[in-house]
């Protein structure tokens, strides 16, 4: 691959109005505006992370999430640019200069297309078609269509929540830059490729999207339907792990899940002995734990940037030539390695398993079951009294009324996926008529 070809301004949708002229705005800063002013993007607000949502103790959403992963992302863009500027490669004035602006925008909608209530929602939406009511759509659709739902990828519904035409709106979806859209896509194949991760990138309904992007961008395709990633999806990628990471260790300690203790000593082992006496000397000046250990986590981002940019530079070869490179976070050098999977083993072990984080699963869990059972047979059954009662609540920019069966349940993947938890309890509620207006 080349950086040339990679980086690419034309629009999708827009194409016959790409203008190569320069503007006070890049048309990446447009991508990254365009998102930030969306009433999509905000929604995120309502989203579970991995704590339920704040109650007096602030803990992060998938806004705030959002927003610092593109904090990260760009700044991790930006020390790759100082790295390659320092080997003597050239970056004013070509199409490198606008690495950060891609990487930040595509930090700020990875997690777009996730459905309420954590990653469990994902989960949930899959095993309602692999184990639930909606097997009984597996024989009205086609095999690769089965793989799409019943392993259902909140990156893969990105992709298309951002470049699907839905009713009403216009060609290309919210418009965006090729490059834009590319680095977005953490697992360029379908579903018939997800393998026991349950990973891919784009729904058949999106895969000529994908490949008319590819193709502008000469990505290539590795084995028949699998493609090699754009570049800086490993960026985005590595600024998301570093910031799920860090910052779920930080909540658990507000949380009172971690001890101060038990904190300092994981985010302590990012550093040598002395490090650690230089970080020591520098927390005299806080009392307040909670700020001690916001000041470890900025040194532990710090310092992982800098080494995953590090470590882009070394492997960019083989990552334009389209090898199997691992995630960045995965091949850091050794002691910032041993500290990170601490990190991540504490996590599994005493975070994701925390009995609020568990009742937040399983009262979505339940939720999102109970939705996609009432809206799966309502698009299914049309006909039926209560099924034109629900769809009648359907936005109408969802298709529930499209002439095969796979678009029809797309619309309820769509519609489901794009709730706020908020949303989603109160249809709940009202769907089982535990909730009425002005009662």
């Amino acid at each position: 691959m080349d950086w040339n070809k990679l980086i690419s301004d034309k629009r999708l949708g827009l194409e016959e109005y790409h203008d190569p002229r320069w503007h006070t705005r890049s048309d990446f800063r447009r991508d990254y505006d365009r998102l930030i002013f969306s009433s999509p993007f905000r929604r995120l607000q309502n989203k579970t992370q991995v704590f339920p949502l704040p109650g007096s103790i602030f803990v992060h959403n998938r806004l705030t999430h959002s927003l610092e992963v593109a904090s990260v992302g760009q700044s991790m863009a930006n020390e790759v640019l100082r790295i390659l500027e320092g080997e003597g490669c050239r970056i004013v004035g070509t199409p490198l200069c606008n690495i950060p602006d891609i990487v930040a925008t595509s930090c700020l909608c990875h997690d777009i297309g996730n459905p309420p209530f954590g990653h469990s929602g994902e989960k949930t939406i899959g095993t309602f078609f692999s184990e639930g009511a909606g097997q009984v759509f597996r024989d009205l659709v086609s095999p690769r269509q089965w793989a799409d739902l019943t392993n259902f990828e909140g990156n893969a519904n990105s992709f298309r929540f951002l470049s699907h035409q839905f009713v009403g709106r216009r060609h290309g979806g919210f418009a965006m830059t090729y490059s834009t859209l590319a680095s977005i896509v953490k697992y360029p194949h379908s579903s018939l490729l997800a393998g026991d991760k349950k990973k891919f990138g784009f729904f058949e309904s999106e895969e000529p999207i994908y490949r008319k992007v590819a193709a502008e961008l000469k990505i290539p395709e590795i084995t028949p339907g699998k493609f090699a990633r754009h570049p800086l999806v490993f960026i985005m990628e590595a600024a998301d792990d570093i910031c799920y990471q860090i910052m779920d260790i930080e909540d658990a300690h507000r949380l009172k899940i971690l001890s101060f203790d038990n904190v300092m000593e994981l985010l302590l082992g990012f550093f040598d002995e002395k490090e650690q006496d230089h970080i020591h000397k520098s927390m005299t000046r806080f009392i307040d734990p909670n700020e001690k250990v916001s000041y470890m986590r900025s040194k532990v981002i710090g310092v992982l940037v800098e080494d995953c940019a590090r470590t882009f530079v070394a492997n960019e070869r083989r990552i334009l030539d389209g090898e199997e490179v691992p995630a960045l976070t995965r091949i850091i050098s050794p002691r910032l390695l041993n500290a990170y999977e601490n990190c991540s083993k504490t996590a599994w072990a005493k975070i994701y398993c925390a009995p609020d984080v568990v009742d937040i699963e399983i009262a979505g869990n339940r939720i999102i079951t109970y939705l996609m059972e009432c809206l799966t047979d309502a698009v299914l059954h049309p006909e039926k009294n209560f099924s034109r009662l629900l769809l009648s609540k359907v936005p109408r920019q969802y298709d529930t009324n499209a002439s095969d069966l796979y678009s029809r349940l797309q619309s309820v993947l769509d519609h489901v996926s794009g709730m706020t938890d908020v949303y989603a309890l109160d249809l709940f509620r009202k769907l089982n008529g535990h909730s009425l207006p002005a009662v």
